[in-house]
């Protein structure tokens, strides 16, 4: 385990983050910022109708609603905490400039997986795994990505989950975490041997009401806390180029902090998004691009945000506490007791939601990997499997293996997208031209007469 720990550190702190900075920059700047120029665009097409696909098609809502379900989970809450109790409340500040400019890269791959997806039999699949083999013609590239987000989401990341969620329910109404395990387990099962449209219609429903709930409580205590606001901004600044600490490397800490579980909440340039985002039946492939760039604001800007707030707020970062005890403990002093109960029920939403999703991202590179049902029915037993062993066991050590992973796809990602970007500028280009001529944008596989996208011929 050690030697895990020393292996992501350093490619945490030499690799990943300089390609995460170094290719939000490049993305940003070639785009023209799309993040930021064309936000009203991503509003107006969060419920444009599809394409074609009649009532098997999935929407481009319920694309963006599975790739959310990710992103929002116990990293909003468990995450963020942790964030500011290693790197201080200037942590908050670099997530918020992570997501920002990372923004621009979740436009890149989401858009190249709508480009490079493939048929399948209820739906589109695709992801980076994808784009990889039919984009750059790298099979084994592909497949090495595959086997990462299949070990990374599809089962470590779910004992996580898993873990997080039966203890806080077990510990809510005192009953034994195996028990809840189990209730936990048949209910995902139940879902995801429904295939992936009972996932999309599943996620469409649960997001919206997840994220307006926990939004109301942040806002509840904002207002009731407005005198304060102003002080502890500035101290989020302060923080961030560590003027508060004495210590030389705190403005370090920080920075490490903020971006390491920036991605981990928002995965913006992870390649498990864009799983999702190739999903969606649409008539452009930059129609799912600039939602899954407004999805890094929602979770990040909005969510992780409202978890920030409320621990600064409450000044109980300095006592020693971290994660989602952290996070409990400030929903107490906010709320009373009620603050335990709404916290379970957060729990509950974040991490089952996420739970869904990262089975999603494991089953589509299964079928990348060996297109077969059995395959597929295997993964799906495999899945209650590691569900059911988080609600067993407590893995504080798969934390470690979790950040390798993360480190490892994200190198494997941004080295695809950046070689493949030609595509999406153009596709960009096309989209705007569209636009400016008053039409609706509808993508023309012409436009690439020498790439291998049979999904749009």
């Amino acid at each position: 385990m050690e030697f895990f720990n020393a292996l992501s550190d350093w490619l945490w702190t030499y690799v990943v983050i300089t390609m995460l900075v170094g290719c939000a920059l490049y993305f940003t700047w070639n785009l023209r910022g799309v993040q930021f120029t064309m936000l009203p665009t991503m509003l107006r097409n969060l419920f444009a109708p599809g394409g074609t696909g009649g009532n098997r098609a999935i929407s481009s809502f319920q694309a963006f609603a599975i790739s959310l379900s990710s992103r929002v989970g116990t990293g909003n809450l468990a995450g963020v905490a942790s964030a500011i109790f290693v790197g201080g409340p200037g942590a908050v500040f670099w997530m918020w400039v992570m997501a920002l400019l990372g923004a621009s890269t979740a436009f890149m791959e989401a858009t190249l997986a709508q480009l490079f997806k493939q048929k399948g039999r209820d739906s589109f699949y695709g992801g980076p795994a994808y784009y990889m083999k039919h984009g750059l013609g790298r099979k084994w590239m592909g497949v090495l990505f595959a086997v990462f987000i299949i070990y990374g989401f599809g089962l470590a990341n779910q004992i996580v989950q898993s873990n997080t969620l039966c203890a806080a329910i077990g510990h809510a109404f005192s009953l034994p975490m195996q028990y809840v395990a189990v209730a936990l387990t048949a209910l995902t099962l139940c879902i995801i041997f429904g295939g992936v449209r009972r996932i999309a219609h599943f996620c469409a429903m649960v997001v919206p009401f997840m994220a307006i709930g926990y939004l109301a409580l942040a806002a509840y205590i904002l207002i009731f806390n407005w005198n304060e606001i102003p002080q502890m901004l500035s101290l989020i600044v302060r923080s961030a180029f560590g003027w508060e600490q004495a210590a030389g490397g705190a403005f370090g800490m920080a920075v490490m902090q903020g971006v390491k579980r920036g991605l981990f909440s928002n995965e913006a340039g992870e390649g498990s998004a864009p799983n999702a985002a190739a999903t969606a039946t649409i008539p452009h492939p930059v129609q799912q691009g600039l939602l899954q760039s407004l999805g890094v604001f929602v979770d990040t800007l909005v969510i992780c945000t409202c978890t920030a707030f409320i621990i600064l707020l409450s000044g109980l970062y300095t006592d020693g506490s971290d994660g989602i005890i952290l996070t409990a403990l400030a929903m107490n002093h906010h709320l009373g007791s009620f603050g335990a109960w709404y916290l379970t029920a957060a729990i509950f939403l974040f991490a089952y939601s996420t739970i869904i999703a990262n089975y999603f991202y494991g089953e589509t590179n299964i079928r990348f990997l060996c297109n077969s049902h059995w395959a597929v029915f295997a993964f799906r037993l495999a899945s209650g499997v590691v569900i059911m062993m988080g609600g067993l066991l407590t893995l504080q050590q798969a934390w470690s293996i979790i950040d390798l992973a993360m480190a490892l796809m994200t190198i494997l990602n941004l080295t695809a997208v950046m070689l493949l970007s030609r595509y999406a500028f153009r596709l960009l280009r096309d989209y705007r031209e569209q636009r400016q001529k008053g039409k609706e944008p509808v993508f023309d596989p012409d436009l690439f007469p020498d790439l291998d996208i049979p999904a749009w011929r």
